[in-house]
């Protein structure tokens, strides 16, 4: 049964753009796959601990050359490697803070980057997986706009993702979400409600054509 890992790392709960259409990805990936697995991590409600020294220590160290604090260490980053090994695909929740990823999602990364295994090896382990990441952001990143050039969430995710995990990664972007809520943006709000529009529609039809591949 294919297996999706879904993690959402917006701290706005129901007024989230990211988590709503996550949410539609997931729904329309149940409705595909009503025997399959989620497995979902909050990383706003339930963080993961950053990287430690005794994490990186150990995960470059074969098990019993591994001190007395490292096993325990290293326990909780193995369990979160292999949730990402066991999905199919990998569904991220990623909005735009201050122009980069949430530190939540920053430090899930870390502790799932793994020389050896994840990262820099022969054959990572999650070569070849799906990722679909929800990038919304509150203003427009596009070629012609002020903000062009100052994204750096699409393109570290894409590093990491693509080029160092060896993902096939897809993105969504929900944009100009700040639209509604600021005055001086109210001119923009047509484009933010097709962006959104937009990003629904792609959510539910990506899921779709995934769970079809999977099945085929």
């Amino acid at each position: 049964m294919a297996t999706l890992l879904h993690i959402d790392t917006s701290f706005n709960g129901e007024n989230s753009h990211s988590r709503a259409v996550t949410a539609a990805f997931r729904k329309a990936w149940e409705a595909e796959h009503p025997e399959g697995t989620v497995i979902y991590r909050d990383l706003a409600a339930e963080p993961v601990p950053h990287l430690g020294a005794a994490d990186l220590d150990a995960g470059g160290a074969a098990a019993a050359d591994r001190s007395p604090e490292e096993p325990a260490a290293f326990e909780s980053r193995g369990r979160l490697i292999e949730e990402a090994e066991r999905a199919d695909v990998i569904l991220i929740g990623a909005p735009m803070y201050n122009y980069s990823i949430p530190s939540t999602l920053k430090a899930w990364l870390d502790q799932v980057f793994l020389v050896g295994r994840t990262a820099i090896a022969e054959h990572p382990s999650l070569a070849g997986k799906r990722a679909v990441v929800v990038a919304s952001r509150g203003g427009s990143y596009r070629e012609g706009t002020p903000q062009f050039g100052n994204d750096y969430v699409e393109n570290y995710l894409r590093l990491i993702l693509a080029d160092v995990f060896g993902m096939d990664v897809s993105f969504i972007t929900p944009e100009l979400t700040f639209a509604p809520h600021v005055p001086a943006m109210a001119e923009l709000v047509p484009l933010f409600e097709a962006s959104r529009t937009e990003s629904f529609a792609a959510a539910e039809s990506l899921a779709k054509d995934l769970a079809v591949q999977l099945v085929a």
